[in-house]
């Protein structure tokens, strides 16, 4: 089965660009790409946080093992019962998910694979986890097989792939209501977001990639 998983880190002051210099060639993340257990690992950098997405075949990957190289560099995040530096996210939505490792494989070419941030208004996080969790159970409408939302916080974190690919997911919904509005538009989305300070825009934005491996790619 493949699990995906999301972290989030943040680098020590004055030592994102060393950091970033160590992970650049992404060394760990490939190995495990081109050893088979990972089918997908990709890193993103925005403003002074770094993120990981990875796709996981057959055991649990620890973020360490993807970017040690960036260990040194990076602070400790508090409330995680023991000391960490990287704060796993949580899915909190999916149009499909791996049904199995041929399920999930990707029949074309992928041209590029992006990151994207955005911020929810607290009061509204809630809210969206409900439409959101209600739409992908669901079935309402079919998104792209490969793009991703997940949370930590008030902070959402997108996986994106392109072009996408847009198909009906094999497992079955969880749920047997129909609840999700006919028209997407009324869940009202747009009372979700918080501004974006510098320039007011609601919703997510990209941010750079860092590095990005897949198992069809990599040569060992």
């Amino acid at each position: 089965m493949i699990k995906r998983k999301f972290y989030r880190a943040e680098w020590e002051d004055g030592q994102e660009e060393q950091g970033l210099a160590a992970l650049a060639e992404g060394r760990q993340a490939k190995e495990l790409v081109v050893r088979e257990e990972l089918m997908t690992a990709a890193a993103f950098r925005w403003r002074n946080q770094l993120f990981l997405y990875y796709e996981c075949m057959g055991r649990d990957v620890a973020p360490e093992e993807i970017a040690g190289e960036a260990m040194p560099y990076l602070k400790s995040w508090p409330g995680q019962g023991k000391p960490s530096r990287w704060a796993e996210m949580a899915d909190v939505f999916h149009f499909n998910e791996p049904e199995s490792k041929e399920h999930w494989l990707r029949k074309e070419p992928v041209e590029r694979r992006g990151g994207r941030v955005a911020h929810l208004k607290p009061e509204m996080i809630a809210s969206y986890i409900y439409y959101h969790y209600q739409l992908q159970e669901e079935r309402a409408f079919f998104g792209s097989k490969y793009e991703i939302i997940a949370i930590h916080g008030n902070l959402l974190f997108g996986y994106q792939e392109f072009p996408g690919i847009v198909e009906e997911p094999i497992v079955p919904g969880r749920l047997a209501t129909k609840g999700t509005p006919d028209n997407w538009n009324d869940s009202r989305m747009d009372l979700h977001f918080q501004p974006w300070e510098d320039d007011g825009y609601l919703y997510f934005k990209p941010i750079e990639t860092v590095f990005a491996f897949y198992v069809g790619d990599v040569k060992p």
